[in-house]
């Protein structure tokens, strides 16, 4: 055995050998995978082989259409079959909610270039004769589906990583991972110490034990999986002899997934009354074994099968497989480099491993070899979680994804398992004035403010909801008046020391301001790819203020400690410094009621330290809702008192509380973005219009600048435009497809309703030579077609007067 590697990958499932070919595919070929059992040990080897490109998410729909390709490509290279079933498959819709989530997701394709269809209930019968089809709406149709066999795909990628120059390693489990002050690892094994530069823990349901040994939570849980193989079921019989082959249904309304099985069927279940396995850690001995048949649990499944599929009635069981696999708490994998860790990677909680396992492995194989992956990785991004996640709070979260695997998925629902768990001090102020509470990266997030009168739920929708009088009466009050909201979903960054401004001229692409001033700012990538959109604030020469994204807390902390210079701290105070923002024409004089400072004397984009009522503060002059507006910022144990001032001073105005949904209507007012809708590593500063904050004037050379020069040279092949939508009760959510003359030539980032100029608006890509005004386009919601047009002028305070005066 090998004693040193480039990359030690630890654990022997489809996805640890998906990485391990692809890291040699990118041109790493000293590199080993260390299996404790046999290869496919664990959840692979009971996996059902399934494969689909339907997912919520683009990227991740991506990443799954790519790993299907590469099937063929595994069996050209190795000569090994993977044992591929390309039957296609139908997704059913049993109501007109399930229906209209379909013809968002074909929309999405649309512009994806995935050539699915939504299907009528005679196009099911013809599709897939075993599905009844009472009772349906319609379905999707995607000729992509298939089936495969776990092992022999398994072995195909280690095959041909060895062919590659990796080493793998069976019957060697590891037992410890130290780290080297160099950074590298020593990997502890039954068969002797590996020392690697880099580990990847790819240990599926041992992930938890694998990171444990680093001193890493990850946030995964098992949960135990059934399935039933039939016998010979005649219908089936008379399709293969006839030629044919069933193809893929899955019935969301059943919890369930069916498709051929040789002569027979085979269909699994996402059952309600679900059971999360080894609740205390997966055992090291655990491996080729089964769960013991637990038919009560699926009992209801089974019985709603039988209406749905008939011929499994008469159908005897075959085998029934009963094991467990590994989900995060939205369901997502866990992949990247860990925060905080150096050198230690993740590639687990990958619970779809044959539709995503390919993409996985090239997604991590690019992060290590180039430096960052090709496409925006923020939904299976090891970073999404904070280092707030528990055991205790991942359990419930993924005992409630698996229950709403097939369940609809409406763009505004909030789920409510393991909540509330972060609060802020303002959580029971709010919560008694009527909040309707969102999360975001755990936080409890006031969404919109109920009257009395009206219930405190909103109703998921993919149309305009429940929430549409109060976001009306939100936004009016701070247009008319003024209105107050909490700065909790800012993250919030403290940069000090005698390097500091250095320090960000390199990070950051835009001008950093001097004492008194703040300036917005682009993150970039070395690829010059859109990371974060900053505010940054400079207090003195030595000591900044950075604010972003709540939820990119630890993805942006990871990027700014890995660019840390020597002489500069740097601090997530995210948590530790909140506040709240005042807006509307009414702003200044609320705020003047409450200091003894001239107000009057604050610039548009100045910061300052001031006494508001008892507390000090930092307040600055600068608002997301694009109107005269403040943030002002203090340390916890103080907001309450601040809150106290300032709604006592706000009164004589009017003022009202205000939630996200009115700040989201309230930015497309101005056109502006949202960072993970308009701003993403997906995206470029040019193409976005970001790269008017870009200072290439400065003679620092951040990060991200030879790329952004390039792009500034030769022009930007695409432009995010806003359009006016002749929308009715549902408005744009994201992904919707741009069409010029029936051509698809773009898609929507993201959208809504501006309760102040009572129009739709869509904020989106189309062509740069095609970004004209006056350009008409079409845009498909839901299935059906909109006329829209570019617009340039924003819909309030065209010229900043009332932002700026």
């Amino acid at each position: 055995m090998k004693t040193t590697t480039r990359v030690a990958v630890i654990g022997g499932g489809v996805v640890g050998c998906s990485v391990l070919y692809h890291l040699t595919k990118l041109g790493w070929s000293d590199v080993m995978l260390l299996e404790r059992s046999e290869l496919t040990s664990g959840s692979t080897w009971h996996a059902a082989g399934g494969f689909h490109t339907l997912n919520g998410d683009t990227n991740m729909a991506a990443l799954q259409g790519y790993t299907i390709k590469l099937y063929r490509e595994l069996e050209e290279i190795t000569g090994m079959s993977c044992g591929l079933h390309h039957v296609g498959g139908v997704t059913l819709a049993d109501s007109q909610d399930r229906f209209d989530m379909m013809k968002a997701e074909r929309a999405k394709h649309r512009v994806m270039g995935l050539e699915t269809e939504i299907v009528s209930p005679e196009d099911i019968a013809k599709i897939a004769p075993a599905t009844n089809t009472a009772g349906l709406v319609g379905g999707l149709y995607d000729p992509l589906d298939g089936h495969l066999d776990p092992s022999g795909t398994t072995h195909a990628y280690a095959k041909a990583a060895r062919m590659g120059g990796a080493s793998i390693e069976t019957h060697c489990k590891v037992i410890e991972t130290n780290q080297r002050p160099d950074g590298s690892w020593d990997v502890v094994t039954d068969k002797g110490t590996i020392r690697a530069d880099h580990i990847v823990n790819a240990g599926g349901l041992w992930a938890r034990e694998v990171g444990a040994m680093a001193g890493i939570y990850f946030p995964l849980h098992p949960m135990e999986h059934q399935y039933i193989v039939t016998d010979e079921v005649p219908m089936i019989a008379e399709i293969i002899d006839a030629g044919g082959e069933h193809p893929h249904v899955m019935d969301p309304a059943g919890e369930s997934y069916l498709r051929q099985e040789g002569r027979g069927l085979c269909i699994g279940f996402y059952e309600q009354p679900c059971k999360p396995w080894a609740v205390n850690g997966t055992p090291w001995d655990f491996g080729h074994e089964l769960l013991g048949d637990d038919f009560d649990k699926i009992e209801a499944s089974i019985d709603f099968a039988y209406k749905r599929f008939p011929a499994l009635e008469a159908a005897g069981v075959k085998s029934v497989i009963h094991g467990p696999f590994t989900f995060a708490p939205d369901g997502n994998p866990l992949v990247g480099p860990v925060p905080g860790v150096r050198n230690y990677w993740s590639a687990c909680g990958v619970m779809a491993g044959f539709s995503q396992g390919g993409g996985v492995g090239l997604m991590l194989a690019q992060w290590m070899i180039e430096g960052e992956p090709e496409r925006d990785t923020m939904a299976l991004d090891c970073a999404r979680f904070g280092d707030w996640i528990t055991p205790g709070y991942t359990l419930p979260k993924v005992i409630e994804n698996y229950q709403k695997r097939f369940s609809i998925a409406y763009p505004n629902e909030e789920l409510p398992a393991a909540r509330p768990f972060r609060t802020t001090p303002m959580y029971d102020v709010f919560d008694n004035m009527g909040a309707v509470w969102g999360q975001q990266y755990g936080l409890e997030v006031p969404n919109y403010f109920a009257r009395p009168d009206e219930p405190r739920f909103e109703t998921p929708s993919f149309r305009r909801s429940n929430a549409f009088d109060a976001t009306a009466r939100e936004v009016k009050a701070v247009r008319g008046s003024v209105g107050i909201n909490e700065l909790h979903n800012f993250g919030k960054y403290r940069i000090t020391g005698a390097g500091a401004r250095a320090c960000l001229d390199r990070i950051m692409a835009g001008r950093i301001p001097q004492p008194g001033r703040i300036s917005l700012s682009p993150m970039l990538s070395a690829k010059g790819r859109l990371i974060g959109d900053f505010t940054i604030s400079c207090l003195s020469e030595t000591d900044y203020r950075l604010t972003a994204s709540y939820g990119a807390q630890a993805y942006h902390m990871r990027w700014f400690l890995k660019h840390q210079a020597p002489d500069v701290a740097i601090e997530n105070i995210s948590d530790r410094l909140n506040g709240f923002q005042i807006a509307g024409p009414k702003a200044a004089q609320v705020l003047q009621a409450c200091t003894l400072q001239d107000v009057s004397q604050m610039r548009f984009m100045d910061v300052a330290r001031m006494t508001v009522g008892m507390v000090d503060c930092l307040v600055q002059r600068v608002s997301y809702t694009g109107d005269l507006g403040y943030e002002i910022y203090c340390d916890l144990p103080s907001q309450r008192a601040l809150w106290a001032k300032l709604w006592q001073a706000g009164q004589p105005h009017g003022m009202m509380p205000f939630g996200m949904r009115a700040m989201m209507s309230l930015r497309l007012d101005k056109f502006f973005g949202s960072w993970m809708r308009e701003y993403s590593p997906d995206y470029t500063a040019a193409e976005t219009g970001l790269d008017r904050f870009i200072s290439f004037k400065k003679p620092s050379d951040f990060i991200g600048r030879t790329a952004a020069e390039a792009e500034r040279a030769q022009g930007p092949h695409r432009k995010l435009c806003a359009f006016e939508v002749d929308a009715t009760d549902a408005d744009i959510n994201a992904y919707e497809p741009i069409s010029v003359k029936g051509e698809v030539v773009g898609f929507c980032t993201s959208g809504g309703y501006s309760h102040h100029a009572q129009k739709s608006i869509a904020l989106g890509f189309v062509p740069t030579p095609v970004a004209q005004p006056g350009l008409e386009i079409e845009i498909e919601i839901l299935g059906n077609m909109h006329q829209a047009r570019l617009i340039t002028d924003p819909l309030f305070d065209a010229d900043g007067t009332r932002m700026r005066g």
